[in-house]
């Protein structure tokens, strides 16, 4: 059967998705010619093509096939593209500075280039030679439109600022771009969290997540309820549209049972946001820790007396109970090598210095000294009910002494015994680090701890259960010839060191953990 063709590539570079530009039958023959496929060439890496057939959308290696036809791809030189698409919190600073840093460290040369306010790409060259390689081209807009041109085909990777959602994971599957939630499709490119702020002029200091949501939800409207003058409180929001909205939606509202009231003040960026509140007096607002600016950032508090403030170490640890990762998602089909090459670079020990000089907070593990968690175990004395509760404290300073934490922390999904998308990557980070030799000679404790709901004697068990599945977790991402180099055990104290208040669902959540202790 001869392909039909009703264009040519007008250029002498080939680019990823060649769907976009001229949607053209091929056909494949293998060398021997005993195999012919025949469809429209969807796109081609350098090494695979990507085919509609009869038969479904097939990926062939190229070096086994002639391609027929004159809208065959040229293969010298092949400069594959890559198309980025999604939220402007992570397109504007983060990704760009992430791409300058992967071409330094492969020896290559970035240049940046300017199409319009929501369009622009970065051309890689080899600095020796200055021939180009590759082309990451970026539209930046919202999380939403991130996903909506993933499944129109038109974008490799999606910058998201929430996790990606029951319909839309269900769409992604439809059409055949895998479970996108899966370890190998949902990568965690930094963390940031969500951050009530209000004017530096504000002699507010603190909140809890309920009356937040209380005021977003227009059931508080005066300042007087918290203390201050008879003042009205003026909200401020980004656009409905936008990922951070949406997970405020997601990890405030809905959990509290209340929805965004009317007549909110909406804003395009976070910088406007942020410097909105911080000139009017009596407002308030939700932001990125990464663009707090110049506005005041509350601590999270509870009728226990609990407090705790979002900064570095408490997102990394996920102990601030609105951490919010930040997410690359990417379908299940072949990326050219450049892109395969660049999501490994983003997990590297490289790349976590430059995600900290971008405002954001990175992945790579820190040991925290016992010496400097006196707030933890202050709130831990102050919950105390019983003499058995003190005996279990004491038992657990005295198991966790010799060692120090790790920043890296597990939690789970509510009501489920997996792990949570920022855990479910840090599983990746530890099991590298592991991996890499820097915990050689050492001894790893998986520590669980749970919420104060229930008996003692259950939430030891469950505390227990929870710390060996991150165990086995661990050991299941590190091959076994690295496993008899670094020391694995377990230890439970169930609610025995409680993070947050437990009379709210995002305290319990805080306090449902497994900690990492190393020796």
């Amino acid at each position: 059967m001869k392909p039909i063709f009703s264009c040519l590539l007008a250029a002498p570079l080939l680019f990823l998705n060649v769907a976009a530009l001229c949607a053209e039958h091929v056909t494949l023959r293998s060398r021997v010619g005993s195999m012919e496929v025949s469809g429209t060439l969807l796109g081609f890496d350098g090494n695979y093509y990507r085919v509609d057939t009869q038969y479904g959308e097939l990926t062939v290696d190229g070096s086994g096939v002639l391609c027929d036809g004159p809208g065959c791809p040229s293969l010298t030189p092949f400069v594959a593209e890559v198309s980025i698409s999604g939220s402007r919190n992570i397109g504007d600073v983060l990704m760009p500075a992430l791409v300058e840093g992967f071409a330094t460290h492969s020896g290559m040369k970035a240049e940046r280039v300017k199409i319009d306010e929501t369009h622009f790409e970065y051309v890689l060259s080899m600095a020796a030679t200055d021939t180009p390689v590759g082309r990451f081209r970026f539209r930046v807009t919202n999380t939403d439109e991130g996903f909506a041109d993933l499944l129109a085909d038109e974008a490799d990777l999606v910058m998201a600022v929430r996790e990606i959602r029951k319909r839309e994971l269900a769409l992604a599957a439809e059409v055949g771009l895998g479970q996108l939630d899966d370890v190998n499709r949902s990568h965690v490119l930094a963390l940031d969290a969500l951050t009530a702020i209000v004017s530096p002029k504000n002699s507010i200091s603190a909140i809890s997540v309920l009356d937040l949501a209380r005021i977003l939800g227009g059931e508080i409207d005066n300042w007087r309820d918290f203390g201050g003058p008879d003042a009205p409180i003026s909200i401020h929001m980004h656009d409905d549209n936008t990922g951070i909205a949406q997970a405020i939606e997601d990890r405030i509202m809905r959990e509290a049972g209340y929805s965004l009231v009317e007549g909110v003040t909406r804003h395009a960026t976070s910088m406007g946001l942020a410097q909105a509140v911080t000139q009017d007096q009596w407002s308030i607002g939700v932001v990125s820790y990464s663009d707090i600016g110049s506005s005041k950032p509350l601590a999270l508090t509870g009728p226990c007396g609990f407090e705790l403030r979002a900064n570095r170490l408490t997102i990394k640890t996920e102990d601030y109970p609105l951490t919010a990762p930040l997410f690359l998602y990417n379908p299940a089909r072949r990326l050219p090598k450049l892109a395969r090459d660049f999501l490994s670079y983003t997990k590297s020990a490289s790349s976590q210095i430059i995600k900290r000089r971008a405002g954001f907070v990175d992945q790579a593990p820190e040991e925290i000294d016992l010496n400097a968690q006196g707030d933890r175990f202050a709130n831990a004395i102050r919950v105390l009910e019983a003499e058995e509760d003190l005996a279990t404290l004491k038992q657990m300073v005295e198991k966790l002494a010799p060692s120090q934490r790790l920043s890296t922390s597990f939690r789970f999904e509510a009501g489920s015994t997996r792990l949570d998308a920022q855990s479910r990557s840090n599983v990746q980070h530890l099991a590298h680090a592991i991996k890499a030799g820097v915990y050689d000679g050492r001894r790893l404790m998986f520590v669980g701890f749970s919420d104060g709901e229930g008996p003692a004697d259950g939430n030891l068990r469950i505390s227990q259960r929870r710390a060996q599945i991150v165990k086995n977790a661990v050991e299941a991402a590190v091959s076994a010839a690295d496993l008899p180099k670094v020391l694995m055990s377990t230890a439970s104290f169930g609610e025995a060191l409680p993070m947050a208040c437990d009379d709210t669902s995002w305290g319990r959540q805080v306090n449902r953990r497994v900690e990492v202790w190393v020796q």
